[in-house]
């Protein structure tokens, strides 16, 4: 094949995949016909860029390390080096081009097909913005993003753009979670009112104030981009980059936002929860000034009858707090396991499961070994990356955390995070879900939205 065909089959497969982005479909050969479940023959492949190449970053690459990971962008030099180190990055290393600014990526690449962003939580949106622009379709790290506002556009524009999006809540795609949906509606539990959902975390820092001081910025580092759409502050190496950050309002969503997407999601898709109309909170020291999410919280939401069954409570807990001890479940067995869980309560029985929407159960024991497992009804799926990927190259497959979806899930956990923000306020916060406010607290609705530094904004 000469190279002048090549380049033209090339550009031809590429038209495919951008009108596709925006309304064609184009047929797949399935990949069982072509060499088995795990073949994917090269003029399938997408290109992939990753922004944020540590941390979950490098697990998300190593997931889609299957199709052409076509580019790596992240502001430290030595996380795309050290993933460029990995065994299973043989195919894309020396290829993969490398880049500290996504705005420049995107600029200077138009041949990727799609992004996996796996930044700190308040660059989410900015990145996505930037991409969707453009046609590109998008994988994000759970949760969303960092803002109300941002989960309503999110939502919105990849609507707009026809983009194929799916937020990285990985057991959203478990066996477990539609399990889950296949016993509520079997009604093996009965009328459900309230559900309890827990974690252990944080195992970050939270509830302390802001440090003093700066260290010196690495050269390997861009400190500018690091803090993107946030104020400006000093660089101090172990208290936001690169882990430290989720405590932090500017940078992250606290427990609730990191872990919510995990717990919360498996009730809430069960029980087509949408959005809450009131919302309050407790919470341990949350005091005037304070920069960080506080130690311990426990949020209440109220969700509105919907679709024939009545409205449920929800309650939160992070921090060590737990929910009562169910009297049905067994003495010396532990609520959940060590990282949390759920218990979705009904009339006749409740639920429990792990996070991740893991090993779900009736309880007690007894009642669970007695339950006859209605049939699976649900499709299973082939993982959250590989659905993500599917739904790109077959427009007739649908993802199952797309933004509309993981928006109104991550709205729901970041209203939970301003009900903490304003629990002294002493107030049962009454939510319009229709006009993205509050209605009896002008206060809270200074924080459905934000400011970005310029050249970092939404637009």
């Amino acid at each position: 094949m000469s190279s002048d065909h090549k380049t033209k089959s090339e550009l031809s497969r590429r038209d495919f995949v951008k009108k596709a982005a925006f309304g064609s479909t184009f047929l797949i050969v399935p990949r069982h016909v072509l060499g088995g479940a795990a073949y994917v023959a090269p003029s399938d492949k997408i290109n992939i860029a990753a922004v944020g190449a540590g941390g979950r970053g490098r697990a998300n690459i190593e997931a889609c390390s299957h199709e052409n990971i076509y580019a790596l962008c992240d502001i430290d030099d030595t996380e795309i080096a050290e993933t460029l180190d990995e065994g299973w990055a043989s195919s894309f290393r020396g290829k993969a081009k490398s880049y500290r600014d996504y705005r420049e990526m995107l600029e200077k690449e138009p041949e990727i097909d799609a992004l996996l962003v796996s930044t700190p939580d308040h660059m989410h949106a900015p990145i996505a913005a930037s991409a969707m622009d453009l046609g590109k379709h998008l994988y994000i790290e759970k949760p969303l993003c960092h803002t109300v506002a941002e989960a309503r556009f999110l939502a919105r524009r990849a609507k707009e753009t026809n983009i194929v999006s799916q937020m990285g809540n990985q057991g959203h795609a478990g066996e477990g979670a539609r399990q889950i949906n296949e016993w509520v509606a079997d009604g093996v539990l009965g009328t459900v009112s309230e559900v309890h959902c827990w974690t252990n975390r944080p195992v970050w820092p939270q509830g302390v104030a802001r440090p003093t001081g700066s260290d010196p910025i690495p050269d390997s580092i861009d400190w500018n981009l690091w803090l993107g759409a946030a104020p400006s502050r000093p660089y101090l190496r172990d208290k936001y980059h690169s882990f430290n950050w989720r405590g932090w309002l500017d940078f992250g969503t606290g427990v609730v936002g990191d872990m919510g997407a995990h717990i919360i999601d498996h009730p809430y898709w069960a029980l087509d929860l949408g959005l809450p109309t009131h919302v309050s909170a407790s919470s341990s020291r949350f005091g005037e000034g304070m920069e960080t999410f506080p130690i311990a919280s426990k949020i209440h939401f109220k969700f509105p009858a919907k679709g024939g069954r009545p409205g449920v409570d929800l309650t939160w807990y992070d921090g060590g707090l737990l929910p009562e001890r169910p009297e049905i479940l067994e003495q010396g067995r532990g609520l959940g396991n060590r990282d949390g869980g759920v218990l979705i309560v009904g009339d006749k029985n409740t639920l429990m499961h792990n996070v991740y929407g893991r090993d779900p159960c009736l309880i007690p024991e007894a009642t669970h070994a007695a339950y006859q497992q209605p049939p699976k009804t649900m499709p299973r799926s082939p993982g959250i990356y590989q659905e993500w990927i599917e739904a790109i190259k077959d427009r007739s497959k649908m993802t199952t955390s797309h933004f509309e979806y993981s928006g109104q899930l991550s709205e729901t956990m970041l209203l939970g995070n301003i009900a903490t923000m304003r629990a002294g306020e002493n107030k049962i916060l009454e939510y319009d879900g229709a006009n993205m406010r509050f209605t009896n607290d002008e206060g809270a609705n200074s924080h459905l939205d934000k400011d970005y530094r310029e050249g970092f904004g939404l637009t």
